[in-house]
């Protein structure tokens, strides 16, 4: 047994494929071959990227025809709402020259917001004739077709072109994919994550990890990822120990060791050290979970998720549409997740949806943030993609993800103008 079963819904023809996925058998290695690979996979992944590209410029174009009652462009909301604001503080002034908010719960700090993403920012400022508010919304939006195209990797991988193509649209149409618009880290950590699980199903262990610390390095919910990587690499050393022992392990296949126990004891680093270099700041190892604080991210084991659902379903006050939508969205992922599981998908994979989910379903932050949360879990999309996959009726699938990619950007639109709290 590995990590690398493929579903029933590959498409025919998929091994062929995959064999051939980054410039085929002969390629050398060596800058040359590298080089040669990654346009050849750049290529097989052109469809996927302009079909995300197609559908988030239709969520972006309703966002900038949608003005806000006092005049606030579309381009300003994007690169400047809610996070966003930390992120370009961040970049400009570094986490010392932020000045806190006061909050109901304590102040709000910097220091709960990871360097990766205010790192580019800064960085593409400098380099570029940009603003930091402009340089923000460029280093997300270039992030998000790097995470549609890791995404179609994986899915191409393990499935075909053709379900790869299809997810990695469909993760630009899900209900909250307005963020993927948004001057957010979610996208930088959506790309990370899709590439570690990349290496991870195609046993790079190493490179797995050093994409697992990076997505340490960007977003909280790492944690998931480091995870979901430890795990497959310890699976897959029992695995190979154990078919070696018993003779059943092609040559092949076999991997030193060392690899996946140094890709296991890496992944974790880039979280665990930022958190460390808070506390370090903050005088106490605890320092970065009291920041949290202000937010009220802590993980309750689901307790403010089940009182938010009772609400929903019976409280006679004022009722935003995003409650319902985040609502439809949690009980669909559980769904998505069982799928997942009978779709017969890799360790890796399903341990990264589950524990996304998990941290989505258990934290104690507002209710409306948890559809956001389950960005990175792109694998939940694979069984929706392997069924649109068999569809053959000529331009069904185009059809769906029109209506698709115009329903989720008005509902966009809906959460950068209309409702009152972040998406």
């Amino acid at each position: 047994m590995t990590t690398q079963l493929a579903g029933p819904h590959a498409d025919e023809g998929a091994g062929a494929h995959r064999a051939n996925r980054l410039g085929g058998a002969g390629v050398g290695r060596g800058f040359g071959g590298y080089r040669t690979r990654l346009l050849t996979s750049g290529r097989n992944a052109g469809p996927a990227l302009l079909g995300y590209a197609a559908v988030r410029a239709i969520g972006v174009l309703i966002v900038l025809l949608w003005r806000h009652k006092h005049g606030e462009s579309g381009l300003h909301r994007l690169s400047t709402m809610w996070d966003a604001y930390w992120y370009a503080d961040i970049a400009q002034h570094g986490y010392a020259g932020s000045v806190p908010v006061p909050g109901p719960h304590g102040p709000y700090q910097a220091y709960a917001f990871f360097p990766s993403y205010p790192l580019l920012i800064r960085a593409g400022h400098l380099l570029l004739p940009l603003s930091i508010s402009q340089a923000a919304l460029l280093v997300a939006w270039f992030a998000s077709l790097v995470a549609a195209w890791g995404i179609f990797a994986v899915g191409s991988h393990l499935y075909g072109r053709r379900v790869g193509t299809i997810a990695a649209v469909l993760w630009g149409v899900t209900p909250y994919s307005v963020v993927e618009s948004l001057a957010y880290s979610e996208l930088m950590f959506t790309a990370f994550t899709a590439w570690a699980m990349y290496a991870a199903v195609r046993r790079r262990w190493i490179v797995a990890g050093l994409l697992s610390t990076l997505a340490g390095l960007t977003r909280p919910t790492a944690v998931a990822v480091a995870g979901a990587v430890c795990l497959g690499a310890a699976l897959a050393l029992v695995s190979q120990w154990w078919r070696t022992r018993r003779g059943t392990m092609p040559s092949e296949e076999r991997v030193a060791w060392w690899r996946p126990v140094v890709g296991g004891l890496i992944a974790p680093l880039g979280f665990v050290g930022f958190v460390l270099w808070v506390g370090v700041q903050k005088h106490s190892l605890t320092g970065y979970f009291k920041v949290q604080e202000a937010w009220q991210s802590q993980f309750d084991f689901g307790r403010s998720t089940v009182h938010s659902f009772r609400d929903i379903l019976g409280t006679s006050n004022t009722l935003w549409m995003s409650d319902v939508v985040v609502a439809i969205t949690l009980v669909a992922s559980v769904m998505l997740f069982v799928l997942s599981i009978l779709q017969r998908q890799p360790v890796v994979l399903v341990a990264l949806s589950g524990l996304v989910l998990l941290l989505a379903l258990g934290d104690a932050s507002y209710f409306n943030s948890r559809a956001r949360f389950l960005i990175p879990a792109f694998a939940l999309l694979f069984p929706l993609a392997g069924a649109l996959a068999r569809v053959r009726t000529k331009g069904a699938v185009a059809t769906v993800m029109t209506f698709a990619a115009v329903t989720s950007g008005l509902f966009g639109g809906y959460l950068a103008f209309v409702y009152t709290n972040s998406p």
